[in-house]
Formats: structure tokens, sequence, C-alpha cells
């Protein structure tokens, strides 16, 4: 394939090179294989269920030690808040206001979500300041019909001449309504952060944002930066990063062939968050705990959800010091069978790693090497919650094109639903994937892994797209806890639905998590 003299200038001023975009497109014409689930992961079988004495052990653990460790809380919050107004959009788009009443909208198009909205309108944290402004707006809004009055304040949220809600960063919408003051999910990532993440009295946040939002995110936290400070006597380190277009990927047509914008340049897309692994990767914290930005509840139940928090810590640093211990101890020259057997185990039953059936047949060299490469790898420490519906990806047993199994986070989307045997592994899953992690990303040197040595490439996803009214292809990268940490040491851990409250659609925020009574 022949690229223009711009179109390889394009290219390059990306990032990226000729070769892994010719790479790229290669894997459109050749696919990407689904997922080969073994079976489920479940209480005991891949998922650790803790007694009450082992979640008092581990929180009195990270309490000990955190005081010595780097810590950094990671927070995705590059996106817009579109999809959370997704079912209004469509509602201001196909709503017909001469002839017919909202009610009767909603009963023919049984929208649900809309009727929703409308009962709980008052207990919005948006909804005075959305009243406010519609009043500044339109001219007699007081005297408008209780219809006109909803259509009014739907369109004084989402047009982009006016609050423009549904193109802002969600971080910074108004996600809690307290007595005193709206909180943004940025500010109640801040409370929440001063929990567990705070260390020697600082508290370090990490949001990977878009670089238009680079301001407006500075000025909610000098906004709000001395009063989180006093309330939680926390000092707050907060750096920002992009999602860096080196990992965009090319989008083809449906003939597998670059597509070509009406200018002669190729059009690249953001490739999912899996390309968040590059911002990742450039931390060199003890401690990194990732979770998403929507994910956050009012203040009176943060000290539940920060309770979890610090067990997942607790067992990720003691799992991690055994791990280094072993380490050196395979170092040495003289190291007993005893030993060898002993650190196997502890990979089986703390790591969940499954050793060959051929271990005990390697020479003992061959062992000693076989345990290092398994026990030296990035540790993530994982909530699980149990299924109740909510979308999401779940913990699995997978089997790899080399036959080896391992716990993975499966995203639905990679797995075969017309292959009978995988829909009914997947139908068996007993709990999803609450994007609660706790990473450990230094080896037992104290060096930073470079975690792009451990991604299933094979795990990117190819999504159907439109662009111009042309359907195109695009290419995700592996998703940031799925494929591009495939092979880290995995542990998963239950943990109860209080720590999952995102907000993915509008009327979450009426949920019990969200509200204040």
């Amino acid at each position: 394939m022949n690229f223009t003299i711009q179109q390889i200038k394009q290219i390059e001023d990306k990032g990226l090179t000729v070769d892994k975009v010719l790479k790229q497109i290669e894997i459109f014409k050749t696919g990407l294989p689904y997922i080969n689930l073994e079976s489920a992961a479940s209480l005991e079988h891949g998922i650790n269920k803790l007694t009450e004495a082992e979640e008092n052990y581990y929180l009195n653990f990270y309490k000990e030690k955190k005081e010595s460790l780097d810590i950094v809380k990671f927070v995705p919050a590059s996106g817009a808040a579109t999809r959370m107004f997704k079912f209004l959009f469509e509602f201001l788009s196909t709503y017909k206001k001469d002839k017919q009443t909202i009610n009767s909208f909603i009963n023919k198009n049984k929208a649900t979500e809309l009727s929703l909205f409308g009962v709980g309108l008052e207990k919005f944290p948006f909804y005075k300041i959305v009243l406010s402004e519609a009043e500044k707006y339109v001219t007699d809004f007081k005297s408008l019909s209780a219809d006109e009055k909803g259509l009014e304040f739907i369109k004084t949220m989402l047009d982009e001449n006016r609050l423009n809600y549904g193109f802002s960063p969600k971080g910074l919408l108004p996600f809690h309504k307290y007595k005193d003051h709206i909180a943004t999910a940025f500010e109640e990532h801040l409370f929440e952060a001063a929990l567990y993440v705070k260390s020697k009295g600082v508290a370090k946040l990490h949001f990977t944002i878009s670089e238009i939002y680079k301001d407006i995110f500075d000025e909610e936290f000098l906004r709000i930066q001395k009063i989180v400070e006093r309330k939680t006597d926390t000092k707050f380190e907060i750096s920002f990063s992009y999602q860096k277009s080196a990992t965009d990927t090319i989008a083809v047509n449906l003939k597998n062939e670059p597509f070509v914008e009406a200018d002669g340049s190729l059009y690249f897309r953001p490739s999912g968050h899996g390309a968040l692994l590059s911002n990742l990767n450039d931390f060199e914290a003890d401690i990194i705990f990732i979770k998403n930005i929507d994910n956050v509840v009012v203040y009176k139940y943060e000290k539940d959800v920060a309770k979890y928090k610090k067990i997942l810590a607790g067992i990720l640093i003691k799992t991690q010091s055994t791990a280094f211990q072993y380490l050196k101890e395979l170092e040495e020259d003289n190291i007993t069978e005893a030993k060898i057997i002993e650190i196997a185990r502890f990979l089986r039953s703390k790591m969940n790693v499954i050793i060959s059936l051929e271990f005990e047949k390697y020479s003992t060299k061959y062992q000693k090497e076989y345990l290092i490469d398994k026990l030296n790898r990035p540790i993530r420490v994982c909530g699980m919650v149990k299924n109740e519906g909510e979308p999401g990806g779940g913990p699995f047993w997978v089997k790899d094109q080399a036959n080896n199994i391992s716990l993975q986070i499966v995203e639905s989307a990679q797995i075969d639903k017309k292959n009978k045997h995988q829909k009914s592994i997947l139908k068996r899953a007993t709990h999803f994937n609450p994007v609660d992690l706790v990473c450990g990303i230094r080896d037992y040197k104290g060096e930073t892994f470079d975690l792009s040595q451990f991604v299933d490439e094979k795990t990117a996803f190819i999504t159907m797209k439109t662009k111009t009214g042309k359907e195109i292809k695009a290419l995700e990268l592996p998703g940031l806890w799925n494929g591009s940490m495939a092979n880290w040491n995995t542990i998963f851990v239950e943990v109860p639905l209080v720590t999952f409250n995102p907000v993915k659609t509008v009327n979450d925020l009426l949920k019990p998590m969200h509200q204040i009574s």
C-alpha cells in the first residue's frame, strides 16, 4: 500500500510509523480471535471471599505500611457526558411539540427513561441551575405550559449555546447536591482519596482528560481546593495527562482500505481506554488505585467504599512482599527442592497461576527460571461485585492459543455469542468487574516494569462506526484492565455492591448512593 507524502507526514506527526499503520490495516484484514473462555471465575474458583477477620487484618496491614509508600489514584476521565443524556437527545430530535404532549410521546415510544427523568426532576443536583438558566434564555418562562417548560428545561441542559451538558466532561458535571453546595465527580474523588490514598498528609490524584478540558479542570480544582483540604486535613497533588496521539488507530472502509478524508488525509480515531496504558506506564508509584471518574458516592457512603479500597491494597502489599522475598531466594544457588515446591504452591494458591503439568520434570535450573518468569510481573488486585444485571466486563478463566489458562477480565464483546458453549459459560458468570483495581508496578529490585511488555495484542477490538454517513471499521487497543493487563498476576476479591455506583445515564443520579436523603 502506498501512502502519499502528505499522509506519511501525518502518520509521523502523530508519533506513529508507516509500518505500525500497515500492521493495523493487516489486523482488519485477518480479523481478531474471540476470547476462549475456559470457565467463569466464581467464589473459591478464582474469586476470594474474605472473612471479617481477614478484612480487619488487611485493613490494619495497609494502615501500617501506607505512610512509607508512594501512592496515587489514577482516574480515567477523558470522556464527554454525551451518553449520559442519550435518551434526552433522542427525545429532542423526535418530539413534535405541535402534534403531541410529552406524556403521549412517553406512552407511544415506551420512553420509560424520559418518564423517570420527569418524575425525579427536582431531585437532580442541577435542577435549580438549569431552571435559573432557562429563565434567562426563555422570555416569560414561568408562564409557559408544563410541557413547554419541560422542553425548554431539556434544551437548556443540552443546547451547545446554553449549558451544553452533553459535551461537557463528565467529571465536571453537577453530581451530588448537599445542603450548602453542589459537588462534581471530580470533587468527590478528592474527598474519597483523602480516606485511602493519603500518605504523609498528601493525596496524589492523576486524571486522564481531553486536552481541551485542561483549563476548566484547573479552574475547578482552584475553586474547591481550600475547602476540600480544610475539611479532609489533606494536601492534594493533582496531575493530568492526555490520551497520546501515537495511540490513535487508523480507520478503514468496508474493503479494509484506509478511510481517506475529503482533503486527502487519513482518518485516525482514539483507540479506547487501552490507550491509557501508555499514561499508566509513565508512573513510578508503589501503589496505584484505578477507578473511573463516574464511580463515586455521596459523602456518607465514602467510608464504606474506602474500607474496601484499603483491604484490596493490603492484599496487594502483603502478596507482593511475599513474592519479592521468593524472587530473592530464587536467585540463590543453594535453594532447596522444598522451597521450590513452596513457591510453586504460593503462585497457584495466592496468585491463581496455573503451573505447568510438566513442572516437576524440569531441571532445577529451569524450574527456577520458570518460577522467576511467573513471579516477576506486575500485580493487580481487583474487586469483583456479585452480578445483579449491571453492564460491564466479568472475571473468567481464559485459555490462550498456547493452551495456557489464566484469570482475566473479559468484556462481552470479546466473546463469541454464536458459540453455545462460550455463551453458556458467559451466562454462568456470578460476578462482574466494577473497575476497582489496585496495582503494583514495581519489581522486586524496586524498578518499574515496562507495562507494554505484558499486553496480549490479540485482545484488541474491531468495531463498526460511521463517518460522514459511511460505515467504517475502527480498531480499539486491548482494554486497560482487559488485554492490556493480560499477563499481569491477578487476584480477584469479592467486594460489596456499595463500591459500584457509576453514572452511565443521568437517571443514575437518582439512585440512593447519589442522594443525600
